[in-house]
């Protein structure tokens, strides 16, 4: 029988363009021994997002770069399987900073540490419709766009983790939601399961003629994950006083010093007497626990889906994280471990 080992994937490169396996190595290590404190998790889950390319260049964004030679940075879910902490017990399941890599040893707890998630949760949800995905979209849209009954919201990157989930919340305070998305099986489940008022497949229509035809009197709110000409599409057809809230610019492949170009269209917030605005959802953890506890109530209730994509075994992360960048995922894209 083979050893159980806990395999590691190392940043070893930085990319200049698209995520490759080649910019990692495997590292095999023995199973670390938990010390007094400590508790070991055994990780079944991580959760790739498109901000973790930000993590791999050189320069500093709203956190240090990972260190070349060191474990990939990552969210994941594991179980604990050998404890000598008073916080955690074998058998619970956590979430926390586990890296890209079979075992981690947890010693703490907390926002940015490790926290046990309560009996009655699906585990790996609490890496996105209760973790990253869930919190930016509901910070994003409640705090920046601030949506009021009869406005009209739309959301760039529609069937991606956050803008799935901020559509839908938009929809829940009463307000018309367009989205769009990259071909028409994603637009499908934007429209059919995340119930958005309409849907459009930015490859196949012009964008700027449709948001025209969907939203005559103008875009009261933008939730923008994507950028580029989606953004100046979006900046075109805003209404007077609109809020455009900034979560991401995925269009640019967030390469070092190359996170998308300003949109040449910006004047159109002065003539509109609008406000672009960017964040980081843990800006806002002190509201963690209400928001969580008004997810949790969405969720079990059926007011909001969400939808995962899953790739298995560690050695396919990168092209996981690689694959974010051409639209290859719906949903949460997840790597299972075991």
């Amino acid at each position: 029988m083979r050893e159980i080992v806990n395999r590691q994937l190392l940043l070893v490169a930085r990319p200049e363009r698209a995520v490759e396996t080649r910019h990692f190595a495997m590292r095999e290590l023995p199973v670390p021994e938990p010390a007094e404190g400590q508790a070991l998790v055994r990780v079944q889950w991580l959760g790739i997002d498109p901000t973790q390319r930000t993590w791999l260049n050189a320069q500093e964004t709203y956190i240090p770069p990972v260190p070349l030679g060191t474990v990939m940075r990552g969210t994941g879910v594991g179980q604990v399987i050998a404890s000598r902490s008073q916080l955690f017990d074998p058998g619970d399941w956590l979430v926390g900073p586990t890296g890209w890599q079979d075992f981690v040893l947890a010693d703490g707890d907390g926002v940015r540490g490790f926290t046990k998630i309560p009996d009655g949760i699906e585990p790996r949800a609490m890496l996105s419709v209760f973790g990253v995905n869930g919190l930016t979209a509901y910070f994003g849209m409640i705090e920046i766009g601030r949506p009021e009954p009869g406005q009209t919201v739309f959301v760039t990157g529609a069937a991606g983790g956050v803008g799935s989930i901020a559509g839908q919340i938009a929809r829940l305070n009463g307000c018309r939601v367009v989205g769009s998305a990259g071909d028409e099986r994603k637009c499908t489940w934007v429209r059919e399961i995340a119930k958005f008022d309409a849907c459009v497949d930015y490859r196949r229509e012009r964008l700027g003629e449709r948001l025209r035809e969907l939203a005559p009197g103008g875009l009261d709110i933008v939730f923008d994950n994507v950028g580029g000409e989606a953004l100046e599409a979006a900046l075109h057809h805003i209404a007077h006083g609109a809020r455009v809230v900034l979560s991401g610019s995925i269009s640019s492949g967030y390469r070092d010093a190359a996170y998308g170009q300003g949109p040449a269209n910006y004047m159109q917030l002065a003539f509109k007497r609008a406000r672009m605005e960017g964040f980081v959802f843990f800006d806002y953890a002190a509201q963690f626990p209400a928001a969580l506890h008004q997810m949790l109530a969405w969720v079990r209730s059926g007011d909001i889906r969400y939808e995962e994509t899953i790739s298995t075994g560690l050695e396919t992360a990168p092209a996981a994280l690689a694959g974010l960048f051409h639209g290859r995922n719906l949903g949460k894209q997840l790597v299972r471990l075991f």
